[in-house]
C-alpha cells in the first residue's frame, strides 16, 4: 500500500463489472484478503460484521471526500447513509448473510458539504465468522452527466416552446394583417411564404403563389420595376416606395428588405394598395390624390413626431432647405432648418401642445448652404394609430426692400406677434422671446450704424467681441446680412 495515503483510507479503483459475476468465490477468503483484493475493482471497499458495523478500515479512491470516509470505521452502515437508503442496506445485509446472489444497489451518503454522494454497492459474505465485504462504485460522475442531460433537455424544451410560440404569433400576424407580405428566396427568386392579403391583392390563389417565381406574379411595366427592385436588394439591402400598377388601374407601393437566415438570403417584400381593392383599403383614392397634390404645391410641407424628428417632407421643403433628397431629412430634427436657433421651435411646439394648432407663426428657414428666408408656419397635430404626429405648412414671406429702415416696422411686427401669443404660451416664454427679439434688433442696428464693423458694434453695445460673435451666430445675423449684401 502507498504510505502517503491517509490513515484508514486506501486508494483503489477499477470496473466492478469485472468481478460482479464471481463475488461468491470470495467467500472462501478471510475478510482482510477479500478487502485487499476487491479494492482493486471498486472505488470504495470496507468490511462489515454480521450486525452491519463497519470494521477498522475503509479503502476508498482519492475522489471521495477523505474527511467523511475516515470517520466511518466503527459506525453502522445504515448510519452513514441517507434515510431512504437504510431499507436497502438492511435488505442487502440480510441477502449477504443468507448467501443469496449479490445485487447492485445505489446508496446515498451525506457529507459535511451538504451534497450527497451516490455509491453503487454489492455485498458479499466472506470467511467463517459472518463478515461481509461491501464493494462500491462512485456514481457522482454519472449523476453529474445525468443532471447536465436533464438541464440540456429542459433548455431544448424551453427553446422549442419559444419557437412554437414565435411561429404561432408570426402565422397569426400574417393571417390578420391587411398588407401583403412575401418571403422570397434570394437565390431562386421563388416565394417561400406569403399571406392571404397577398393572394387577394394579386387576385391569385394562395397555393399558386407559394413556390412560384415572385417576378412572374406581375405584368407589364411592373415586371421591369420588380426586377430592378430585386437587383437593388442584392446590392444595397433595402428598397422603399416602388410604385406599381396592378391590373392596369389599382395603384400599390412596394418596400423590401433583406433577411439572412441559416447562411441563406431571403427578401421580405411588403406590398400595400393605394386604392380600394379586394385586400382592403390602406390609403383611399381621395387621400392618395391629396398626397399627390402635397408633392406639387409651392408651399413647403413637413410631418414630424412630437420629438421634432422629421418623418416626411415634400419637394418644396427640400427646395427651401437646399437639399437634394428626402432621405437627407428623415430622422433629422426640424430645428436644423426651421426657426431661430434656441427660440422659435420651443414656442411653436408649446403652442401646438396647448392648442392643437398654430397659425401664421413668423420665423425663418435656414438653408443647407447658409441662406435665410422669412417664413410663416401653420400646423396641427394628428394621430397615426396611437402615435401623435405634427404637420406643418411653411410659406415664404416676401422680404421688405433693403433700402428702407426696417428697425421700427420689424419691432412693431414682432410686438404684434408677441401679443398674439398671450394666453397661448406661458409668460416666461413670451418674455424670453421678447428679450431675444430686442437683442437681435439692437445688434442689427449697431451693425447698420457701424457699416458692419463688428468690433465697433460690440464696443457700442458694451459687449466683448467673443460674446458679440456668439450672439451673431445664435441669431443667424451674419448669414442673413451676407445674404442681403449679395
Amino acid at each position: 500500500m502507498n504510505e502517503n495515503w491517509p490513515t484508514g483510507v486506501i486508494a483503489a479503483g477499477s470496473d466492478p463489472d469485472v468481478f460482479a459475476a464471481s463475488l461468491a468465490e470470495f467467500g472462501k477468503l478471510d475478510v482482510t484478503q477479500a478487502v485487499h483484493l476487491l479494492s482493486m475493482a471498486g472505488d470504495i471497499v470496507f468490511a462489515l460484521n454480521s450486525e452491519g458495523i463497519i470494521l477498522d478500515r475503509v479503502v476508498a479512491s482519492r475522489e471521495l471526500p477523505d474527511a467523511d470516509v475516515k470517520t466511518w470505521p466503527g459506525k453502522a452502515f445504515a448510519d452513514i447513509a441517507t434515510i431512504e437508503s437504510r431499507a436497502k442496506i438492511k435488505d442487502m445485509i440480510r441477502d449477504a448473510l443468507n448467501d443469496r446472489p449479490a445485487r447492485w444497489r445505489q446508496i446515498n451518503h451525506p457529507t459535511h458539504t451538504g451534497i450527497d454522494i451516490p455509491v453503487r454497492y454489492a455485498l458479499v459474505k466472506v470467511g467463517e465468522e459472518g463478515h461481509i465485504v461491501a464493494v462500491g462504485r462512485d456514481m457522482t460522475p454519472i449523476a453529474v452527466m445525468q443532471q447536465r442531460l436533464v438541464s440540456a433537455e429542459l433548455a431544448i424544451e424551453q427553446d422549442y416552446t419559444r419557437l412554437r410560440n414565435a411561429e404561432a404569433r408570426y402565422r397569426l400576424m400574417m393571417q390578420v394583417t391587411a398588407e401583403a407580405f412575401f418571403i422570397v428566396d434570394g437565390r431562386t427568386g421563388r416565394i417561400t411564404d406569403t399571406n392571404p392579403a397577398a393572394a387577394d391583392l394579386l387576385n391569385k390563389p394562395l397555393k399558386r403563389l407559394l413556390g412560384s417565381v415572385f417576378v412572374d406574379a406581375f405584368s407589364g411595366s411592373d415586371t421591369e420595376k420588380v426586377t430592378v427592385m430585386i437587383g437593388a436588394l442584392a446590392s444595397i439591402g433595402q428598397v422603399d416606395n416602388i410604385a406599381l400598377t396592378l391590373d392596369g388601374d389599382r395603384q400599390a407601393m412596394a418596400s423590401a428588405t433583406v433577411l439572412r437566415e441559416d447562411n441563406a438570403v431571403y427578401y421580405v417584400i411588403r406590398l400595400f394598395p393605394l386604392t380600394a381593392g379586394s385586400g382592403g383599403t390602406v390609403v383611399p383614392r381621395a387621400k392618395a390624390q391629396t398626397l399627390s397634390a402635397i408633392d406639387v404645391i409651392p408651399d413647403a410641407f413637413v410631418i414630424t413626431d412630437m420629438e421634432r424628428r422629421i418623418l416626411a417632407v415634400n419637394p418644396a421643403f427640400l427646395e427651401l432647405a437646399q437639399l437634394g433628397s428626402e432621405a437627407q431629412t428623415v430622422g433629422e430634427p426640424l430645428d436644423r432648418w426651421l426657426g431661430r436657433v434656441g427660440v422659435d421651435m420651443s414656442l411653436l411646439f408649446t403652442s401646438l401642445s396647448d392648442n392643437g394648432v398654430v397659425r401664421q407663426f413668423s420665423t425663418v428657414m435656414r438653408g443647407q448652404f447658409g441662406t435665410v428666408e422669412d417664413v410663416e408656419v401653420s400646423g396641427g397635430t394628428a394621430r397615426e394609430g396611437t402615435t401623435p404626429i405634427v404637420g406643418f405648412v411653411i410659406r415664404r414671406v416676401l422680404r421688405p426692400s433693403t433700402f428702407q429702415d426696417q428697425t421700427k416696422p420689424s419691432l412693431m411686427r414682432s410686438v404684434d406677434e408677441m401679443m398674439k401669443l398671450v394666453g397661448k404660451v406661458p409668460l416666461k416664454d413670451i418674455v424670453r422671446e421678447t428679450t431675444d427679439i430686442i437683442e437681435r434688433l439692437c445688434i442689427e442696428a449697431a451693425l447698420q450704424l457701424n457699416n458692419d464693423n463688428r468690433a465697433s458694434s460690440a464696443d457700442m453695445l458694451g459687449l466683448s467681441r467673443q460674446s458679440f460673435y456668439v450672439k451673431l451666430h445664435r441669431f443667424g445675423i451674419s448669414e442673413r446680412r451676407q445674404f442681403d449684401q449679395d
